[in-house]
């Protein structure tokens, strides 16, 4: 398996990538960085938690408009008319407290002259009864609550992109080291088969032997430097940076450090509370909820109002004022069937939050036994390729010997040597599988994959 198969579950999504250039633009720090400092810059600037933080905002503002069948209102009113409407004419003199009997007489009455009015009022009205407005509240509470723990799990999600992201820059520069090295010893040796075959002590054929041989980890080498710019490309997405020369803090742990640190993790064990799942419960509870609210509109309301009126005939807010209270009881048992509409659809939308909630569940249940197999797997694995390594360099060293002494050709020498270098990749992305196991464990077990961070032994970073 090649690195960049290694490293394809740390691509960060399309989406992701295509956000605002604007927002991209953070001065790249100081290099190299250790990954406690990435962790806390993902955790502050990466574009999926900038994002999922925004959503939980936008939620949270959306849970304010109930409050409008809730909470008082008071609002201000001012106002000019000008009538010769005889009820108008007349219901404005009375306003305005300046009847007089002349204002009686029955020609004025019936032909008044045009009667203008400043008016003035302060408006105050208090919901008593709104049940719909109480449960739609309860229902975008509930949905906001969720937002946040949605923007809870995709932060622990990114923690453990950027854990593989950087972990994957580091095999990756380990392995373009080994084959950086054996590359150039499959080069030396070619030089020399070349010069044996000139003094006849070797065949044609070894030296071209020793040439495909070079050519081959030549390639070999290639890909692992393109996998290695890859890696850091990641890296650098997740971290909202432009800089893809990014260098990461130290080496990969060894395999005794990464045994001790994951063992806990390799047994059976129950899970902390899940952001997903609490994000999937609420939910829930929020579709259900946004039922009793499509319901509760067939309720009567009640609302109190008061409100103090000026009617002046020089200026608003002039005159002496006078003032309305009462209780208004509105009932629409039947608008067109449109309540039942709102009913039928957030009982649909409940249902659709039912089977996300046992969904979740289900897929965290598979996700605690499947991350807890491939661990064990992992570390297995690992074990098996730290013995190969050891095995391959004892038997490269030995061959080296037998070649010197004369007694192992051209070609032996190569395939040992093309054998501990292989052995010597396949080490490290063994140890970058035992991290990468790790991080989707502790993600499954609702736990943080940042606290792999206690793999990071640098004390010094320029990133915050």
């Amino acid at each position: 398996m090649t690195l960049l198969n290694l490293l394809r579950r740390a691509v960060v999504p399309a989406a992701l990538l295509a956000a605002p250039a604007a927002q991209a633009q953070v001065p790249a720090p100081a290099l190299p960085i250790p990954l406690a400092a990435a962790l806390r810059r993902a955790d502050s600037v990466a574009f999926g938690n900038r994002i999922a933080r925004g959503t939980a905002q936008a939620q949270h503002a959306a849970a304010l408009a109930p409050l409008r069948g809730i909470l008082p209102s008071v609002h201000a009113e001012a106002g000019y008319l000008q009538t010769t409407d005889p009820i108008g004419a007349f219901g404005t003199i009375l306003r305005q407290r300046s009847a007089t009997p002349a204002s009686f007489d029955p020609h004025a009455l019936n032909f008044p002259s045009a009667a203008r009015d400043y008016a003035g009022a302060i408006v105050a009205e208090q919901p008593l009864l709104n049940a719909d407005a109480w449960a739609g509240r309860r229902a975008a509470m509930l949905g906001a609550q969720s937002a946040d723990a949605g923007a809870t799990w995709t932060r622990l999600g990114l923690r453990a992109d950027v854990v593989r992201a950087y972990y994957g820059v580091m095999v990756a520069d380990a392995q373009v080291s080994a084959l950086d090295s054996a590359a150039r010893a499959a080069h030396a040796h070619a030089h020399t088969a070349d010069a044996m075959v000139r003094n006849g002590l070797a065949t044609r054929s070894d030296a071209l032997l020793a040439s495909v041989r070079a050519g081959d980890l030549d390639a070999q080498q290639s890909q692992a430097d393109a996998d290695a710019r890859i890696a850091r490309r990641q890296l650098a997405a997740l971290l909202a940076l432009d800089d893809t020369a990014i260098a990461v803090a130290g080496a990969l742990p060894s395999s005794d450090a990464l045994r001790a640190l994951v063992a806990a993790d390799t047994m059976p064990t129950a899970p902390a509370v899940r952001a997903d799942l609490d994000a999937a419960s609420l939910q829930q509870q929020a579709a259900a909820a946004a039922v009793r609210r499509a319901q509760a509109e067939y309720l009567p309301r009640v609302n109190a109002f008061g409100r103090y009126d000026w009617h002046g005939a020089l200026r608003v807010y002039d005159g002496l004022p006078s003032w309305t209270a009462g209780v208004m009881v509105s009932w629409a048992p039947f608008s067109g069937a449109s309540e039942l509409s709102d009913v039928h659809k957030a009982q649909a939308d409940r249902a659709v939050a039912d089977a996300a909630l046992a969904a979740a569940r289900a897929g965290a249940s598979v996700d605690l036994e499947r991350t807890r197999l491939t661990l064990v797997v992992a570390l297995q694995r690992m074990a098996i390729a730290d013995r190969a390594a050891e095995q391959a360099s004892e038997a490269h060293r030995i061959v080296t010997r037998k070649y010197e002494g004369g007694l192992a050709t051209i070609a032996e020498l190569l395939d040992a040597a093309a054998a501990d270098a292989r052995a010597s990749v396949e080490r490290a992305a063994s140890r970058y599988a035992v991290i990468a196991a790790a991080a989707d464990r502790r993600l499954a077990l609702g736990a943080d994959p940042g606290s792999l961070a206690a793999l990071d032994h640098t004390t010094t970073s320029m990133l915050r």
